[in-house]
């Protein structure tokens, strides 16, 4: 209906609505068959007949000619159909019209495709208004930035939505050039592409962002640049239209700033980095300054609620940047603890949690002064006038708060920076938070692991050793990786060093039960081949009752085991599926020891093959684990070589060729733990070392027991005769007793007196307790007693006791 005038000054230069002229227009509806079924008023004055004599009957009694190419059928196929027929009058004229056809679905009810058909002559213009005039009014009040230029590219036209945008009427800007009117290399830009158009007919388009007068934020406009032809298609002009897409433009940076968040943000499992990564990504595309302070008890894993948090709040910066070089805004230096008064912004949101946008007044910097002065100089200094904060909180915790501000950038913070910004601070959040809870477990895995690991190795006869273990980076995690120094008896010495497969609490908790049993199978004295076969049935056995209990296997190890003997020079060595020890000459030349393969502990049923090797006194036995020669994007052989270079080119001292060996070797961030044991070889001469043979006969006992004697003599240790006689008397009259030759009595001086006993009998003594009247039993008894330790060692030939006694002080 038409709508009323409004009365007074409000309502002046607006007309009643007109009333819609449907007999302006010819319709008709025809149905699928050709058949007319609907008939308006327009199409009864164009053509003449009544809708009474027309509906019903067949559309070609309407034409003149033969139907239009296609006809109305061809709607079958496609939405719309246009082209020109010629209609004979009722009265017998012929009407040249042209046709405008729909096609009309078909209805629910099942009802036949209708075509709509639009009739209609070529229009003449109504006597009540201008046409030309309409043109122009329609040009200058587009809601599109129009203009029109020349060939010479001199300003014609411009609508009043160009006056608006430039800043100037169409009078002044009447004969300029783009770059006269907008000194701008876009406004040079646009020249170029006009002269293409110019010569080349062919439209162009720009994208251009312009600071515009009047607006003190950059915008963006998308640009198109039309040919104008005459009717002989000759380019008279060029038509610049304009639309801006500023809020499009800033939607897209946001969108695109949010997929670098996901990229940049929580690369690393380290807090600070995170936090870093989080004002990093957001400065300059957002804000000016950004500042990220936490909470200072996070690590403690509890939540801190609203109404718990002090007055003042403490915070602890932990990241800051700025546009400006060197942070100059900074108040708090990083990893410090300050405090934030209640009217802060920081303070505020997180005291609401919820983020908040901070318009800085002069006032606000008063009140500020007096609680805050240096943050309030810094503020006046730099002109900050919008704060922006935002609480970090991850899975029910709060962690902190991310503050942004603006002082450089002109244009305030809005809701769209607000969601920006929430979005920004919730993706480092989770990130920081994983960060924490990595690195409280890591803490607890690497506690573990030191208080597995040997904290000091004890000097020992036999080798003078050196160590280095290095957990992974804190992106990996803390390994299983081990090494171990085992005093055996006879002086000799076991040399171990395990990996775990894996990271974390599990691996660590695995190398220590992995540690313990490889120390007390050394203890019963077996050979590195068959305590590795031991070891690797307490891998299966513990996999089998993990997968019981859990459905989860466990955790699969490699291990290398090496004996030492100093009084032999011999080193018996036994691996599985570890990386081979390398052997350094006392001249200095290395190599890679070459041993049987064995497989990884935990696979079961496979043998483990030891070998033996004579090492020259002084030579160096380097053991370590993978993570020393293995690297990401290092071929291993590249790893080795180093390894081998770097021993070559270090000195003597075993503690300066770790550090050669870790600084030329291992790459910045090793991507898994490392362990390094470095075990120089020393040698018990026949200075130190007594040997008898024993003659299988009891007379033979009072022999031996004075050659002790007199060996202890030499040596000095006289003091030690009484109960060295009563422990070789005890030992050798066993042997003859119950074993067979040959039988051996040796005596080794080292930091302890070593008492050895070997014969052909594979049956090992044990202590019991002696009833009253039993006749024997009680002399090994009597020898544990006065010994410090005493013990087996099964051989290929038979068995060894022996006994060990602390020398006397000196």
């Amino acid at each position: 209906m038409p709508r009323p005038v409004p009365t007074g000054d409000e309502g002046a230069g607006l007309q009643p609505l007109p009333s819609i002229d449907d007999t302006a227009t010819a319709r008709a509806v025809v149905d699928a068959r050709g058949t007319v079924v609907g008939w308006s008023e327009g199409a009864r004055r164009l053509v003449g007949y009544p809708e009474s004599e027309i509906m019903g009957r067949s559309a070609a009694v309407l034409l003149a000619g033969k139907p239009p190419a296609g006809t109305l059928r061809s709607l079958d196929g496609v939405r719309r159909w246009n082209g020109s027929a010629t209609l004979r009058h009722r009265d017998g004229r012929v009407l040249p019209v042209t046709l405008l056809a729909h096609r009309r679905e078909r209805s629910p009810g099942g009802d036949e495709t209708h075509a709509w058909v639009l009739v209609s002559p070529v229009p003449s213009p109504g006597p009540e208004f201008d046409e030309h005039a309409l043109i122009d009014w329609s040009l200058a009040q587009s809601p599109c930035t129009m203009a029109l230029y020349d060939t010479r590219l001199r300003l014609l036209r411009a609508n009043a939505d160009m006056e608006r945008v430039m800043g100037l009427p169409e009078s002044e800007m009447r004969g300029l050039r783009v770059s006269e009117i907008v000194h701008d290399p876009q406004g040079e830009r646009a020249e170029e592409l006009m002269r293409q158009v110019l010569g080349t007919g062919e439209q162009r388009h720009l994208k251009a962002a312009l600071h515009l007068a009047g607006d003190d934020h950059e915008s963006v406009w998308s640009v198109s640049l039309a040919p104008v032809r005459d009717p002989q298609g000759v380019v008279r002009g060029v038509l610049l239209s304009a639309h801006d897409m500023t809020e499009q433009h800033l939607a897209r940076q946001r969108l695109a700033l949010v997929a670098e968040a996901g990229v940049r943000i929580g690369t690393t499992l380290d807090l600070a980095r995170t936090a870093q990564e989080l004002a990093d990504v957001a400065v300059g595309e957002m804000a000016d300054f950004v500042t990220v302070d936490l909470l200072p008890d996070i690590e403690d894993d509890r939540e801190l609620r609203a109404e718990t948090l002090p007055d003042p709040i403490t915070l602890r910066r932990v990241a800051n940047q700025s546009v400006l070089p060197g942070c100059p805004e900074a108040v708090v230096p990083l990893g410090t603890v300050a405090a934030y008064p209640g009217t802060s912004p920081a303070a505020e949101c997180l005291v609401s949690g919820r983020p908040l946008i901070h318009t800085v007044t002069p006032e606000g910097i008063d009140r500020w002064a007096s609680l805050a002065p240096d943050r309030a100089e810094r503020v006046r200094r730099f002109g900050f006038h919008s704060v922006l904060a935002v609480p970090m909180r991850a899975r029910g915790v709060t962690l902190g708060v991310a503050t942004f501000s603006r002082h450089r950038r002109p244009e305030p913070f809005e809701q769209d920076d607000l969601l920006l910004a929430q979005e920004l601070t919730a993706r480092a959040a989770l990130s920081i938070d994983n960060a924490r809870r990595y690195t409280r477990e890591r803490d607890t895995a690497l506690t573990l692991q030191s208080s597995l690991l040997p904290r000091k190795l004890p000097a020992q006869p036999a080798v003078e050793v050196a160590s280095r273990y290095l957990p992974a980076s804190a992106q990996v995690g803390v390994g299983g990786d081990w090494f171990d120094v085992i005093p055996l008896s006879g002086a000799r010495v076991a040399l171990v060093v395990g990996d775990v497969v894996g990271h974390g609490i599990q691996a660590s908790a695995a190398m220590g039960r992995l540690r313990t049993a490889v120390r007390t199978l050394a203890d019963v004295d077996l050979p590195p081949d068959e305590l590795l076969t031991h070891l690797d049935d307490l891998v299966n056995r513990s996999l089998a009752e993990t997968d019981a209990t859990s459905g989860t296997a466990d955790i699969g190890a490699t291990c290398l085991y090496a004996v030492y003997d100093p009084v032999s020079r011999r080193c018996t060595l036994a691996r599985a599926g570890h990386p081979e020890p390398v052997l350094v000459s006392p001249a200095g030349e290395a190599r890679v020891l070459d041993l049987p393969a064995g497989p990884p502990l935990g696979l079961g049923g496979l043998p483990f093959e030891s070998a033996e090797v004579e090492l020259p006194e002084g030579s160096l036995l380097v053991l370590h684990t993978d993570g020393l020669i293995e690297a990401r994007g290092r071929d291993v052989d590249e790893g080795l070589d180093l390894l081998l270079n770097a021993l070559v080119r270090s000195g003597t001292s075993l503690e300066g060729i770790c550090d050669a060996v870790l600084r030329e070797v291992l790459l910045p961030r090793p991507t898994d733990d490392v362990a390094l044991l470095l075990a120089r070889t020393r040698v018990l001469d026949s200075a130190h070392v007594a040997t008898w043979d024993v003659p299988p006969e009891p007379s033979a006992v009072a022999e031996v027991r004075s050659r002790a004697s007199r060996q202890l003599e030499e040596w000095g240790l006289g003091e030690a005769t009484f109960v060295t006689e009563l422990v070789v008397s005890e030992l050798v009259t066993n042997a003859i007793r119950y074993a067979g030759p040959p039988i051996q009595l040796r005596l080794i001086l080292d930091r302890r007196l070593i008492c050895e006993v070997s014969d052909a009998s594979s049956t090992a003594p044990h202590l019991r307790r002696a009833r009253v009247y039993d006749e024997g039993g009680r002399g090994l008894l009597l020898v544990a007693q006065l010994c410090q330790g005493w013990g087996t060692r099964h051989t290929c030939q038979g068995k060894t006791i022996w006994a060990e006694q602390a020398l006397p002080a000196r």
